[in-house]
């Protein structure tokens, strides 16, 4: 009895207590507590003085308690949220410093002013106990690239992680955005969802996908066309003079080939924002948009068109190849630091690979073309120093120092990812089609990752896995290419890979007896300064430094044209040279060296196989 009596006791005491002891926010069968209210972020652009280069923003916080957490840190207790900007942009790998254009910061509870402050480069700290709050600030927006914001009297164009803070807990919610245009302006094209029934309103379904939605702003003329049944939209901002129906026609030829790549089409709808401006060139990938940066002369010759088609075929493919078929590091993305991998030679340069694979099966190379375009390619890559120093996944991991920060001397010291990755795209693919007899190519490859780790998995993949894929597709172990070719600086057996199409590569340069000094001028003002010393040639060996100038050769006076000095002297002539450096005149006996640079051919082997034959007419899309 004394036993029973005291388990009575514990169970009564339990009963009483056990509620206190309970989650705040968990619902028992019959409670009548609400549900926690849904957190809400709205965005106002608005750009009423458009001319002084600046954006104002107004962020619309509601019910930010909700999913804010670890809010009282401070000693007295005191709430507060953390207001972030992004430092760099997905697509450009390299810190940008947004905030740096941001000023005017202020914060509102319920119409009250509340105290900020900055605690870090990017982040303002709100002191706030209010659910509803309102952020306002500027932006200064005077530098128009496809990373970067801009806005004068002509239009508005909005990088997104430059412009729009966030709340880290409140990232995963849909954000909203209404424009308000400056007066002038009745035109906005972005890849964002409209918002039914309110005018310049969009919204996004978090804000990562925000960050990839550009906004262009202003009076840009418009056309439309439809591509393996998706609608596609192309805003013109800056004059040019382009035939629309042509060049609607041509953009579907370029589009409708990429899809058949991997043979799905994952997007509802997609938009390019064209900008013709000088000098023009460069793009940026979105997930369901691009921006091209071109020039108002790219449509006034045939081989400017096809460099321009050649810009849309490598921004439309990303849509697949980064923004879906990824390496693991490169999604869901840290806005605040570095992101690095070892594949933006996959994400970046077999898109370049692809770019000119995608104009061939649309029919804008012929095959003679597209030799010639592999076979450039190579030339460029094997007559840079640096080649030879940095392998394709080294320079991916180094991008964020080395590859948008280039000096005098990183030709000696790098290769980019862009153009060794398109000569490896090529070589991998040459491989898969080799190991499989002709029944597969990396255009397998890249279905197989889409359906893999995009759709089944949903998310990116490693290394590993990545070289595993390439294996399960060629039929064989690739050793060669990524033990060597790929993660080396190592030379590579060109005609290896080229040997199974029944073509070999030849050196057309041949070895000139003209000696070669190995050094690049800039003239300004009558004066020849040097801008570049290859590594290895003679101007490295025997003491020239990038920012001498010229003064004389051989006790002429240069000028202008120091090539003319030069040209037609032998392989182990001397000449002297007086230079300029920091205000002393300096002697330097130069000894020209013989001229390292090659010049690639693709040619056919004699006596071709039937079966050479055949996979080069499956390489090739020759019907």
């Amino acid at each position: 009895m004394k036993k029973n009596a005291r388990l009575l006791y514990l169970i009564t005491v339990w009963t009483l207590f056990a509620p206190l002891f309970s989650h705040a926010n968990t619902t028992l069968p019959g409670d009548d507590t609400p549900p926690a209210p849904t957190p809400s972020i709205t965005y106002v652009l608005s750009m009423p003085e458009p001319q002084t280069h600046y954006f104002e923003v107004e962020m619309q916080v509601k019910n930010s308690v909700a999913a804010t957490s670890a809010r009282r840190n401070r000693s007295d207790g005191q709430g507060y949220v953390d207001i972030k900007m992004p430092v760099w942009t997905p697509g450009s790998y390299l810190i940008r410093e947004y905030a740096k254009n941001v000023e005017g910061f202020t914060a509102t509870a319920s119409g009250k002013k509340v105290n900020s402050d900055k605690v870090r480069k990017n982040t303002w700290r709100v002191y706030a106990e209010d659910n509803d709050l309102t952020i306002r600030y500027r932006v200064y927006a005077n530098e128009l690239t496809v990373r970067t914001s801009f806005v004068d009297i002509d239009h508005g164009y909005v990088t997104p992680a430059g412009v729009f803070m966030y709340i880290d807990a409140l990232k995963a919610i849909p954000h909203r955005v209404v424009v308000q245009p400056y007066k002038a302006w009745k035109n906005v094209a972005t890849g964002l969802k409209p918002v039914a029934g309110a005018n310049y309103t969009y919204e996004a379904a978090n804000f990562d996908i925000l960050v990839d939605s550009p906004i262009e702003i202003g009076n840009h003329k418009t056309f439309t066309f439809t591509a393996t049944n998706v609608p596609h939209t192309v805003a013109m901002f800056g004059d040019a003079d382009y035939n629309e129906q042509r060049l609607a026609a041509d953009y579907k030829r370029v589009c409708e080939a990429a899809a058949t790549v991997v043979g799905e089409h994952p997007c509802t709808d997609y938009t390019f924002i064209v900008h013709h401006i000088p000098p023009g060139g460069g793009g940026l990938e979105h997930l369901n948009s691009t921006t091209l940066e071109t020039n108002r002369y790219a449509y006034s010759t045939e081989a400017n068109y096809k460099g321009f088609l050649t810009l849309v075929a490598h921004e439309y493919f990303h849509l697949w190849n980064v923004k879906r078929i990824r390496p693991i590091a490169l999604g869901p993305f840290d806005y605040e630091n570095e992101n690095y991998t070892h594949m933006l030679w996959l994400s970046e340069g077999c898109t370049s690979f692809y770019e000119d694979n995608i104009l061939r099966r649309a029919g804008f190379h012929t095959p003679e073309a597209y030799l010639g375009i592999v076979a450039n390619d190579i030339t460029q890559i094997e007559n840079q120093p640096g080649n030879r120093v940095q392998s394709a996944t080294e320079s991916s991991w180094d991008a964020w120092i080395k590859g948008y920060r280039p000096n005098e001397n990183s030709s000696n010291t790098t290769i980019s990812y862009y153009s060794k990755g398109s000569v490896l795209g090529s070589l991998l693919n040459l491989a898969i089609l080799a190991g499989s007899n002709g029944e597969r190519s990396m255009d397998d490859l890249m279905r197989y990752l889409y359906a893999e780790y995009y759709k089944k998995q949903q998310r990116g993949f490693t290394d590993d896995e990545f070289r595993r894929a390439a294996e399960q597709i060629a039929g064989r172990k690739l050793d060669d290419f990524f033990t060597i070719a790929l993660n080396t600086a190592d030379p590579i057996n060109y005609n290896a890979y080229f040997e199974p199409v029944g073509l070999q590569l030849v050196n057309v340069a041949g070895k000139s007896q003209d000696g070669y000094l190995g050094a690049a001028t800039t003239v300004m003002n009558g004066k020849s300064t040097v801008t570049s010393v290859r590594r290895g040639s003679a101007a490295y060996t025997d003491g020239l430094n990038v920012g001498d100038e010229i003064i004389s050769v051989n006790g002429f006076r240069v000028g202008d044209d120091l090539l003319r000095f030069v040209s037609g002297r032998r392989v182990g002539e001397t000449i002297q040279l007086v230079v300029n450096r920091s205000g002393q005149l300096r002697e330097l006996p130069i000894k020209l060296t013989q001229n390292p640079l090659v010049s690639y051919r693709l040619e056919p082997l004699p006596n071709q196989t039937a079966a050479q034959k055949a996979l080069y007419t499956k390489w090739l899309f020759i019907k």
